[in-house]
């Protein structure tokens, strides 16, 4: 049955029944006007003032001489700020792609990413301008920069017209922009942090992104009916964590999000305890550094009711120092990815303790299943890849068909992380199919190496990957950072070669206790800091060149 729609205006009928990202920040200031929405320093941001200048920038960008079309890529290289989420808002209402850009990388990759996306509208905050002029400068091509002033000092750029994001806040945005933007329309493009790759674009669609808010706002209970979540949010909203799993669910149901630009551990509790956070999601490092600050000076966190964490596995100690110092929070694991809107998983709290390896069950709205190589689902105990079906898969990569076809094949979006299902229906991810170690014959999980080294004596940090070796073929590898071994210079280099043995014996006899013998880490090396991305995930390429070369 279809209804005939004919003598139905195509516009009234498309605003009446699409599920776009747009409108789903219009509810929500339809409901709470007044309430709070951002918290920025000390700019309390109301839902009506968001969806106001959202509307704004959308008319601006719509009225822009030569201005993009729908559909079109639009960069924004912003922190985390009140104003990247008024002019994400934007640009999804004005029917073009949200590009954020991760104002980390070097220029040469911010021009890369650039001509990829074929984006030519770029939104940036004043203090990240040098990225942009480097990006140019290393080839990007821009027409239109819009820039998010906090100075008055001239700012050109040849051949590109340079405008205020204030001018277009202040646009006249009265009248209901009326365009066709389909729930099928792409609204995002993230690239993926390219750890073991070159970076690929994976594009999400409105449906696909309200969709997966609203599951995670369904998982973690937060509700406009009861009292809505305040959400501290510290991670990087370029980042699909913070975007897409934190911010987006607390302000889908009219809660509060305050944004912190950067981590510091005094910071975030401190206002935990002022705003009365309910809601935290840190990766494991922040959490280590927070307990630690805590045991300093602690703070009133009654109010917390989820202490999220993602991205890394959470060595035992930190658990229990998150249970001590904000014993009323659940603590949760979220797993997930850029391509399928995260999260696919969530550790259920009766996992807590007896599978606290795992990635837990899946979400709601995602179907979770371990594959083989030959497209056969397989059963409990049975390592494969993890594949999912689900409304917030990616709607596919750009400019990328040689990855769609292996991405989607068999009716399976293919994650590249294998791992198992047990007869309960809980994840346990083994690896990365990249980080897998063939070592002796064996296949090694660098990921369950580290999971257990972490808690090894005198480590802080660590990786683990494999390194060429005549005997074993690859070795297995710990690039730890530790607090155990003296400065050289200081010591000399016998006392220092004596600790290091030592700590290296230590660590032999710790994986022994908990590892196979063919797991037991064959090399170290400790190293003052690892290379990771600007969302705390570890550099593996980056780590594999420096212990090899």
């Amino acid at each position: 049955m279809q209804p005939d729609t004919s003598t139905v205006d195509p516009q009234d009928l498309n605003m009446a029944v699409r599920n776009t990202v747009g409108d789903m920040l219009t509810r929500a200031a339809d409901v709470s006007p007044r309430k709070t929405a951002v918290i920025d320093g000390e700019r309390r941001i109301s839902y009506e003032t968001l969806e106001r200048d959202a509307e704004a920038v959308a008319h601006a960008i719509v009225g822009m001489p030569h201005a993009s079309q729908q559909r079109e890529p639009v960069a924004l290289i912003m922190p985390n700020s009140y104003e990247f989420l008024a002019t994400y808002f934007g640009i999804a209402k004005s029917g073009r792609v949200v590009l954020p850009i991760n104002y980390g990388l070097a220029p040469d990759s911010v021009a890369w990413i650039l001509g990829d996306a074929e984006a030519r509208l770029v939104f940036v905050h004043e203090t990240l301008l040098p990225i942009v002029q480097g990006a140019v400068a290393a080839g990007a091509v821009i027409d239109t920069l819009v820039v998010h002033r906090v100075s008055d000092a001239e700012i050109e750029l040849d051949g590109v017209t340079v405008l205020a994001l204030a001018d277009m806040l202040a646009t006249d945005a009265q009248d209901e922009l009326r365009l066709i933007i389909h729930s099928d329309d792409v609204v995002q493009c993230l690239y993926t942090s390219g750890t073991t790759a070159t970076p690929k674009s994976a594009l999400a669609t409105h449906n696909a992104v309200v969709t997966g808010v609203m599951s995670n706002a369904l998982t973690v209970g937060d509700s406009w009916v009861r009292q809505p979540p305040t959400a501290l949010v510290v991670l990087p909203l370029f980042h699909v964590t913070a975007l897409n799993a934190v911010t987006k669910p607390v302000l889908a149901v009219g809660g509060t999000v305050v944004l912190h630009n950067g981590f510091n551990p005094v910071a975030v509790l401190d206002g935990m305890e002022a705003e009365k956070v309910t809601i935290f999601t840190g990766l494991p490092m922040m959490w280590a550094a927070m307990i630690a600050e805590y045991a300093r000076k602690a703070r009133d966190l009654s109010s917390m009711a989820m202490a999220m964490y993602a991205m890394a596995q959470m060595p035992e100690r930190v658990l229990t120092g998150m249970d001590e110092m904000m014993p009323n929070a659940l603590k949760l694991l979220g797993s997930g990815q850029t391509e399928v809107i995260p999260a696919t998983t969530f550790q259920r709290p009766e996992h807590r303790h007896g599978k606290n390896a795992s990635w837990g069950m899946s979400a709601s709205t995602v179907r979770t299943r371990i594959m083989d190589e030959e497209g056969n689902i397989l059963p409990p105990g049975e390592t494969g890849e993890i594949v999912y079906r689900g409304p917030h898969v990616t709607a596919g990569y750009w400019k990328r068909p040689e990855a769609n076809e292996e991405a989607f094949r068999h009716g399976w979006f293919h994650s590249g992380d294998l791992g198992y299902m047990d007869e309960e229906g809980v994840i346990w991810f083994t690896d990365r199919s990249k980080d897998i170690i063939k070592s002796g014959g064996e296949n090694v999980s660098s990921m369950k190496v580290e999971r257990i080294m972490s808690d090894g004596p005198g480590v802080l940090e660590c990786c683990v990957v494999g390194t060429s070796h005549d005997y074993w073929g690859e070795a297995v590898t710990l690039v730890a950072v530790t607090d155990s071994l003296p400065d050289e210079g200081e010591v000399g280099e016998a006392a220092y070669r004596e600790a290091r043995q030592t700590l290296e014996n230590n660590l032999v006899a710790h994986a022994k206790q908990h590892l196979g013998t063919f797991e037991v880490p064959k090399r170290f090396e400790f190293v003052s800091e690892l290379p990771k991305t600007t969302t705390g995930k570890v550099r593996k390429n980056v780590v594999r060149d420096l212990v090899s070369g």
